[in-house]
Order: structure tokens, then C-alpha cells, then sequence
């Protein structure tokens, strides 16, 4: 039996081909473990189901953006960590200690996901300030160039490019690493 990121990674490429079915089971099937690092990043406030939907709203309005040769996993555990913040920030609280303990169960079994967060973390940190904020939005976060744009007082066009120059210095910089 394939394991679940297998699963998720093919129930998404078939809704992503207008299987509706395949849709149904990919939202069943990540729905309860959203919920769980929901609810484990807010500390089981009040909001976690809203919280958990807005994820889930998030997954459908940017499942474009998700790359079929990547696996869905860390895509999905970066919506939901950011949508988790953003309701964080909305409560007015900022940061925390959170007891591994009351986490562990919902932690994805990934040790691959720490280690290349932790090395894109490195890579864009030797990229300038506004280049790699524009990398996180659209490659980690899902924006749209429209919307870091925006946030950014840029053009969408003048985005575009810009994330086009950051990922190839990033592609320059793992080469010259390797």
C-alpha cells in the first residue's frame, strides 16, 4: 500500500486533471492532519477549526501553484504553519513555547523536509533582503506575483522578474556548494 504523501501527491495530480473525485478524497484525507498541526500551532484556541478551513480554502485557491514533481507534503505543511501564523499575529500574539510533547503526534515523520528548510533557509539568507521575500512568498507561501507585488509597492511584471533573478542565483549558489 503506497504511504500517505504517495497518496496525496496522486489523489491531487488526478483532481488537478478534473478528477472530482480524486479532489473529495485528497480534502478528506489531509483534512484531520491540517487539523491536528492546527490545533497544536495555536495551542488549541478557540478559532482552530476556522483556522482549518481557512487552510483548506487556501489549498484550493493555490493548489495551482503547487509543482507535480514536488511532493504535496511540505507544500500543504507550509500553508498550513503560515495560515496558523497569520491567525497567531491576528490574536495579537506573537511567538511562544510550545512543549514538543504536546506536538509530536501531529509532526510529519520527514526528516528530508527539516534538512532542506533548514538549507533554503541558508541559501536565502545570502540572497539580498527583498529578493528572498520574494522567493518565500511565491515559492514557499503560494502569493501571487500580484499580491507581493503589492505588498511590496512593485509592478507584478517587475515581481516576475525578480523571482526569475532570485531562483537562478539560488541555482548558481547550490552549484557552486555541490
Amino acid at each position: 500500500m503506497p504511504d500517505r504523501n504517495d497518496r496525496w501527491d496522486d489523489l491531487l495530480r488526478r483532481a488537478m486533471r478534473g478528477d472530482a473525485a480524486a479532489y473529495a478524497a485528497f480534502l478528506s484525507d489531509i483534512a484531520p492532519v491540517i487539523r491536528g498541526i492546527v490545533r497544536a500551532r495555536t495551542r488549541g484556541a478557540e478559532d482552530a477549526e476556522d483556522i482549518v478551513q481557512e487552510v483548506l480554502l487556501a489549498v484550493h485557491a493555490k493548489r495551482h501553484t503547487w509543482r507535480e514533481d514536488e511532493p504535496v507534503a511540505p507544500w500543504l505543511y507550509a500553508i498550513a504553519r503560515y495560515k496558523a501564523a497569520d491567525a497567531g499575529r491576528r490574536r495579537g500574539r506573537q511567538g511562544g513555547h510550545v512543549p514538543l510533547d504536546d506536538v509530536e503526534e501531529v509532526l510529519p515523520d520527514e526528516g528530508g523536509d527539516v534538512t532542506a528548510t533548514r538549507d533554503l533557509a541558508v541559501m536565502l539568507d545570502r540572497l539580498d533582503a527583498r529578493a528572498a521575500r520574494i522567493v518565500r512568498a511565491i515559492g514557499v507561501e503560494g502569493q501571487s506575483a500580484r499580491d507581493v507585488g503589492t505588498s511590496l509597492k512593485m509592478s507584478e511584471g517587475a515581481v516576475r522578474v525578480a523571482y526569475h533573478r532570485a531562483m537562478v542565483s539560488l541555482k548558481e549558489l547550490a552549484e557552486t556548494e555541490d
